[in-house]
């Protein structure tokens, strides 16, 4: 286990899913963590299993589609020392079925919000002269993927400011880098059953869906000092790209 001891952390989309497992991970390594969430109730829950694990954690509630709630956002936590840009939204559909508004929130939620926070709470990290970022995205950012067209423009969107900020705030001491994630089973992914695992088990050379601990353990990897000559990568965490038959 990462030691995270004296650092805190800002991990977005943390009241389920990869990003719930990503705070408990963070916070099993000694990082104070602050949830990001919608739900008041889910996030005092991984706020209270944090705490009876003997770890340091506090609840933030934020409308990521809202650019001055972001702001909010970043001002409550107030200094971090890791950053993780955990929550995303994905609506899948055909380009002609997707109005405006399925639109814009793609836009704010998965590109805008991460460029916020970055905005807002990086300087801090430059002038500490130490900091990370791990911006969680999707294979989808990079591989066609039907019905997916704005998640995917999105994402691949982030990875690009991944590589920018790299090379913007590398030189300071900030590291930032990206996790691709595969097919992962999340509540998320629960709405429609069968989804994930069978993306994992058609798509993928391990044949099978992720666990969201598995894709939290790369986040967390990144987010060490384990990794401290990772800068401006897109890790994959795919379960492997299945080749195509002669």
């Amino acid at each position: 286990m990462a030691t995270f001891a004296g650092s805190s952390a800002l991990v977005t989309g943390a009241t389920s899913g990869i990003g719930r497992e990503i705070a408990l991970q963070l916070a099993r390594g000694g990082a104070e963590v602050v949830v990001h969430g919608r739900s008041a109730e889910r996030g005092a829950k991984v706020v209270n299993e944090i705490e009876n694990a003997g770890g340091k954690a506090r609840f933030i509630a934020a409308d990521l589609n809202d650019g001055d709630d972001v702001r909010r956002l970043a001002a409550e936590a107030g200094s971090v020392d890791i950053l993780i840009n955990n929550a995303g939204i994905y609506e899948f559909g055909a380009t002609s079925d997707t109005d405006d508004a399925t639109f814009d929130e793609h836009v704010n939620i998965n590109l805008r919000a991460p460029y916020i926070l970055v905005q807002e709470l990086v300087p801090g990290m430059v002038t500490r002269g130490k900091g990370v970022v791990v911006n969680v995205s999707t294979i989808a950012a990079s591989v066609p993927a039907r019905g997916a067209g704005i998640y995917g423009a999105t994402k691949a969107g982030l990875d690009q400011l991944t590589r920018v900020w790299a090379d913007e705030f590398g030189q300071s001491g900030v590291r930032v880098n990206g996790l691709a994630a595969g097919p992962t089973e999340t509540p998320g992914t629960a709405v429609t059953p069968g989804l994930a695992q069978g993306l994992g088990q058609s798509a993928t050379t391990l044949g099978r869906a992720a666990e969201a601990s598995e894709i939290a353990s790369a986040v967390v990897f990144l987010s060490s000092t384990d990794a401290s000559y990772v800068n401006g990568a897109i890790l994959q965490a795919g379960g492997g790209q299945r080749a195509i038959a002669a």
